[in-house]
């Protein structure tokens, strides 16, 4: 149990013991599983992926093929979407809100080394916590790597890395991730123009 612990605060740990290898075993079963489904088998995904994750909300949707490290240090929330090849390695936790949505190919990386080769080669490794907001979208082949947080109601642009925090109501964008602008009401009214125009043609 040490080195989950470890594992969980933040620490040098190592990969190793029987409760950690239990985790995986059961991570690889379910993934397994999962990914051997096809499209019409919804309840079934989502009772493997209920038994997966740490918490997810009543109404989720998670494309295969999808893969993380542990699963159990996984928590969504309402109505979260990843399309396909989400990746998410949860050697720390990973907290998601509600409304979130992921394009294709989103990648969350908690996992880190250490920088010093000599130390890195004795297999030590640590992980630190990644948390995304509540109405989030996440473009596609977006990469989030450890420690970082976003806010609320970010837009993230497609083929991003994100290596530090972004704050709330912003669109990011680029390799670095820096923010790009703020979202305004300009934006809010062109966009519910855009929801009436349909509304209307659609009567």
């Amino acid at each position: 149990m040490i080195q989950k612990e470890r594992m969980l605060s933040g620490e040098l740990y190592m990969a190793e013991g029987e409760v950690l290898l239990q985790d995986r075993h059961k991570n690889r079963t379910i993934l397994h599983e999962l990914n051997q489904t096809n499209h019409l088998q919804i309840d079934r995904r989502q009772e493997l992926l209920k038994d997966l994750l740490g918490k997810t909300g009543e109404k989720f949707t998670i494309q295969t093929p999808f893969y993380c490290d542990y699963g159990n240090n996984i928590y969504i929330g309402e109505k979260f979407y990843a399309n396909f090849d989400c990746l998410i390695l949860d050697v720390a936790e990973v907290h998601i809100g509600d409304n979130v949505m992921f394009g294709p190919r989103v990648n969350i990386f908690t996992a880190g080394h250490p920088i010093d080769a000599e130390i890195r080669n004795t297999n030590l490794e640590f992980g630190l916590p990644v948390n995304i907001g509540n109405n989030v979208w996440v473009g596609g082949n977006v990469t989030i790597n450890p420690g970082v947080t976003i806010g609320d109601n970010v837009v993230i642009g497609s083929g991003s890395v994100v290596t530090k925090n972004i704050p709330s109501n912003t669109i990011a964008v680029g390799n670095p991730c820096r923010v790009l602008r703020e979202i305004t009401e300009a934006d809010t009214a062109y966009w519910q123009g855009k929801k009436d125009q349909y509304e209307t043609e659609m009567k």
